[in-house]
């Protein structure tokens, strides 16, 4: 199959993200252990906030329009997801560790190829369905897989958070074709104002001066990776995209293993790896469009 050129900038632009993902959420996991107060809601107000501020310097006159933010429907949809989604993520990036967190959020291309072939008319074959169980069945041997980190809430609140993130994706395929990128990644930050500002305010505002600039970076980075991601969308499938976005649980385990010595039990690992496998052949296989 022959990439287009703008297909191949999508590509350059999903990798950039993956990885400047991965470092915002090594980035949070230290900052949480060196100051209790940068929580996972903390993080997700800094990035709303700093968010919000990008978009308006950068895209105020290029796009941008803040009245569908309150007016399109779907695109609250999208804002409400995203801002759960965000929010479920780096809460349990403090509880359960970088690693661990981040392998359960990236089930969610499996989420979002499910929902793809119901609101977008995908058809995928049989085998995907196949793999589809094999990735959820891998999924729960990896909850389950350690003895001192059974499945629990944080566990939960973090598949809650891909089957969150699944639905994005697949709103910001619908989305495209009417709304502007910022317009779309403002909606999720938006949210994440919402959600967080009350519990998160004070602590925010209380944090010494060195963790409140690391947030605000962690938070500048991740708001460049969000506009590379969503842009990317624009050019590739939900597929392809989501299938680089896989190589991001790698690249953080081993920032984790490396920096926080995260480490995983042998049965751990091979449920990662089950659902990992499951997630690339699920996404990899042919889709069509459904008759209309």
């Amino acid at each position: 199959m022959t990439t287009t050129p703008s297909e191949k900038t999508g590509i350059t632009l999903m990798l950039g993200s993956v990885v400047a993902f991965a470092a915002n959420a090594l980035l949070i996991r230290g900052l949480s252990l060196a100051v209790p107060a940068a929580d996972g809601w903390v993080a997700s107000l800094f990035r709303g906030v700093v968010g919000l501020l990008v978009v308006a310097l950068f895209f105020w006159r290029k796009g941008f329009q803040p009245r569908h933010l309150f007016t399109h429907p779907l695109l609250i949809v999208r804002g409400l997801l995203g801002g759960f989604g965000i929010l479920a993520l780096y809460i349990t990036v403090v509880k359960l560790g970088a690693g661990r967190a981040v392998i359960i959020n990236l089930s969610y291309p499996i989420f979002g190829c499910l929902f793809a072939s119901i609101w977008l008319g995908e058809t995928l074959p049989a085998r995907s369905w196949a793999w589809m169980i094999a990735g959820f069945a891998g999924l729960l041997v990896f909850l389950g897989g350690g003895i001192e980190m059974a499945i629990g809430k944080y566990d939960l609140l973090a598949l809650a958070g891909a089957i969150a993130a699944g639905g994005v994706i697949t709103l910001i395929r619908q989305l495209r074709h009417t709304e502007n990128t910022a317009t779309i990644y403002a909606s999720q930050c938006l949210a994440s104002v919402l959600f967080t500002v009350g519990p998160a305010a004070g602590p925010s505002i209380s944090l010494p001066a060195g963790p409140f600039l690391l947030m605000t970076l962690a938070a500048a980075l991740v708001a460049i990776a969000q506009l590379a991601m969503t842009h990317a969308y624009r050019t590739l499938s939900v597929a392809r995209g989501s299938s680089i976005q896989m190589l991001l649980p790698l690249v953080t385990a081993i920032g984790g293993w490396a920096i926080f010595h995260e480490t995983f039990t042998l049965l751990e690992a091979a449920g990662a790896g089950l659902t990992l496998l499951a997630t690339w052949r699920v996404i990899a296989a042919p889709k069509t469009k459904a008759a209309t």
